[in-house]
């Protein structure tokens, strides 16, 4: 493993994290708020996610390459399904409550970051026909490199959203949702019209 290895391992990682820099955007206008272990927390959830997909697939395409590529047709459609539901959710909280909506009732649970982690980073899995040639060890390699990238851009836009939430007060849970649809239908239009 060279310098080109980890270049293109962490470009990688810049491209697959964009969906997750604007969930985390999203996540930072809706609880303006947050602390910074909740953030770290996001972060790291998505890195996690973003990791494990491309070792997902890795590992597929070792064993299972026929059923993977039968299974790739629907990750535009499930990714738009997750995002279209929380987005549409936020939405209509948001619309709803308006500014009498305190944060700590629009807080991010647990189960909510666990779907937004899968919903981001479901389209990575095809990033293990891209590591296909590498061995197990190199494959690793390269997911860690991508999780350490959308940990650091996720982080910054959970910052930047949290600022621009503050600012936005009431009216941040309708932006986060309209973010969360847009992001939604930008991977189902990729995947379904552009693959």
């Amino acid at each position: 493993m060279d310098t080109a290895f980890f270049l293109n391992s962490a470009l990688l990682g810049v491209g697959l994290a964009m969906d997750a820099f604007s969930v985390s955007l999203a996540n930072g206008l809706n609880e303006p708020r947050m602390g910074i272990g909740k953030q770290c927390g996001i972060a790291g959830t998505f890195a996690f996610f973003q990791a494990f997909m491309p070792m997902t697939g890795w590992f597929f395409v070792h064993t299972a390459a026929s059923y993977f590529t039968a299974f790739q047709k629907f990750i535009p459609w499930i990714a738009l399904a997750l995002l279209a539901y929380i987005g549409g959710k936020m939405l209509l909280e948001g619309i709803r409550g308006g500014e009498e909506n305190e944060a700590t009732d629009r807080a991010l649970t647990f189960s909510v970051l666990m779907v937004q982690g899968v919903a981001t980073s479901i389209d990575a899995l095809s990033v293990g026909f891209t590591i296909a040639g590498y061995d197990w060890k190199a494959a690793l390699a390269a997911s860690c490199v991508i999780a350490a990238v959308t940990f650091a851009i996720s982080a910054a836009g959970v910052s930047i959203g949290k600022k621009f939430g503050t600012k936005l007060s009431g009216k941040a849970a309708i932006l986060g949702g309209a973010i969360l649809i847009a992001i939604g239908l930008e991977i189902f239009i990729k995947g379904v019209f552009f693959s």
